[in-house]
């Protein structure tokens, strides 16, 4: 024990942490979201894990002359998509949902700034 904190213990939270954010990223690896804007003229595709995975461009939009307008889209489609991945709960886990009932309090007694006072 160090500082009333089980060092076994911490290991053992951080070894379930880490478990469970890679088992969240590959699940979100498999979920999709798609984007459409400009009636259609820019759609995008875009895994859980907030990977750009696919861009459409209907050629009609792309006019030398007005490259401004063909970038707001493609930025619109592109936040539109995280977006639905948040609604949907994916984009990495919340740190929170990470800890779960973890007291990180326990680790004031050890010098990091957690919360509680250093003992």
């Amino acid at each position: 024990m160090f500082n009333g904190m089980d060092l076994n213990d911490l290991m053992a939270k951080a070894q379930e942490l880490q478990k469970s954010l890679q088992e969240k990223k590959s699940a979100a690896s498999n979920e999709t979201v798609t984007a459409s804007v400009g009636g259609g003229m820019v759609k995008t595709e875009m895994n859980g894990n907030l990977e750009l995975l696919k861009v459409e461009i209907d050629p009609e939009v792309m006019d030398k002359n007005d490259k401004a307008t063909l970038e707001d889209l493609i930025r619109a489609a592109v936040n539109e998509n995280i977006k639905q991945v948040k609604d949907k709960g994916l984009g990495g886990p919340d740190l929170g949902d990470m800890l779960g009932n973890f007291d990180l309090s326990k680790l004031a007694g050890m010098g990091f700034p957690f919360g509680g006072e250093k003992k």
